[in-house]
């Protein structure tokens, strides 16, 4: 009987808890591109010839997931250890409901477990990057779907590859959106309205004592690539919901050249709720720069920056929300003084309608329109044929209607 109840107080004082979100969509995408050469052209001989190709879209439906909020499933737990303390745990997989793909096969979301108490929480594992809790808190759609803010899509895309998706992130960054290896801390919530993170995350290279040892392999003579370090701080009182944060992310370096790649980001955003309306607004650069051990005499390889603001509001009415953002951003890539700086913007409008506090019908539609070479989409497929030069990026449309449930 005394282990019973032994046991009945350990179980009192911990939790574990199954949550997940199921969100299925009707999407349509479609990718524009356009031939920039005039139409008419004289030969050697003064015939007119007629080269210009026209235009090209590229469109796609598809029943897709993530619309609205990402589709996940996790475990999430706490053990309350007294005095104030707790250890818990967080592991959140992505899931694939549209074609049951992919499941609990990886915790690439989030794998955490932290120490909380009076002083804040440590946190270990893959979490969020301070860096990127801006781009999607300060978005009405939440860097989901069609809707997605440029500032997001540009991050987690390469603008020189002309619309096919770069795993790496601008620049190269793994780590825009999460950081494996992370050691994370937060302010405790009890500072007036004051919040905050710092994270670094580990690289996990080989390092040699001596540095002639390293090997001479492009891919084993990286000794920093994979690190970053970051932290966001913010102030969030009544209606006000201000945030300012910084990371670097070192995404390549070779010893023997003696160059180190690294990404910095800065972004402000900011939210405030009217009640009638909640307005939002963010400002984010990130820059992509080498640093040489010894610089060449032509100068080295020149930085290049992205700069991108976000305007967006919400509405509640009855039982839903509309939500509409606009985004911009611009590409300064310092490669040729007379190509023109690539850019893109993008309006998006949706509206959200909840059934009950889980089950939401959602729509969104939203289009980007590109410039100079920029090749951004609202997801789908890539522009045609757009990293030969023929045809120039243009516009990119898109539309989610769909479902989504949390449990």
């Amino acid at each position: 009987m005394a282990a019973l109840a032994v046991a009945g107080v350990a179980s009192a004082q911990s939790s574990v808890t199954l949550f997940g979100v199921v969100d299925a969509s009707i999407s349509g995408y479609s990718s524009s591109s356009r031939d920039q050469k005039p139409t008419v052209l004289r030969n050697s001989f003064g015939i007119p010839t007629y080269t210009n190709q026209g235009s090209v879209k590229v469109s796609r439906t598809a029943l897709a997931n993530s619309g609205y909020n990402t589709s996940r499933l996790g475990f999430r737990g706490t053990e309350d250890l007294g005095g104030g303390l707790a250890a818990s745990f967080w592991l959140e997989a992505p899931i694939t409901n549209d074609d049951g793909a992919t499941g609990l096969a990886t915790f690439v979301r989030r794998s955490t477990v932290s120490l909380s108490g009076g002083f804040g929480e440590l946190r270990l594992g893959r979490d969020y990057t301070p860096t990127f809790w801006n781009d999607t808190v300060f978005d009405p759609f939440g860097t989901n779907g069609v809707g997605s803010n440029l500032i997001n899509t540009a991050n987690g895309f390469n603008a020189v590859t002309y619309g096919a998706k770069d795993t790496g992130g601008f620049g190269g960054n793994q780590n825009y959106s999460r950081a494996s290896n992370s050691i994370g801390y937060f302010l405790p919530p009890n500072l007036g309205g004051f919040y905050g993170q710092v994270m670094y995350a580990f690289h996990e290279n080989d390092k040699y004592s001596n540095g002639g040892f390293t090997p001479a392999d492009s891919s084993t003579s990286k000794s920093r690539a994979g690190r970053y370090i970051g932290g966001r701080f913010g102030y969030a009182n009544g209606p006000l919901d201000v945030a300012v944060a910084y990371g670097n992310s070192t995404v390549g370096d070779q010893y023997y050249a003696g160059t180190t790649d690294s990404v910095n980001i800065f972004n402000l955003g900011a939210s405030y709720d009217f009640g009638p309306v909640k307005l939002f607004g963010e400002l984010s650069r990130a820059e992509n720069s080498r640093d040489y051990k010894n610089r060449p005499i032509a100068g080295g390889r020149p930085d290049v920056d992205l700069n991108g603001y976000l305007l967006g509001l919400t509405v509640p009415v009855g039982a839903g929300l509309i939500r509409a953002s606009y985004s911009a951003v611009k590409y300064d890539d310092n490669l040729s003084a007379t190509r023109r700086d690539p850019k893109a913007n993008k309006l998006a409008l949706g509206y959200v309608h909840n059934l009950s506090k889980r089950t939401a019908l959602y729509a969104t539609v939203a289009r980007v329109s590109n410039k100079n070479g920029a090749a951004l989409t609202v997801g789908g497929p890539a522009f045609y044929n757009a990293a030969a030069g023929v045809f120039t990026p243009k516009t990119s449309t898109g539309y989610d209607f769909g479902i989504r449930h949390a449990f």
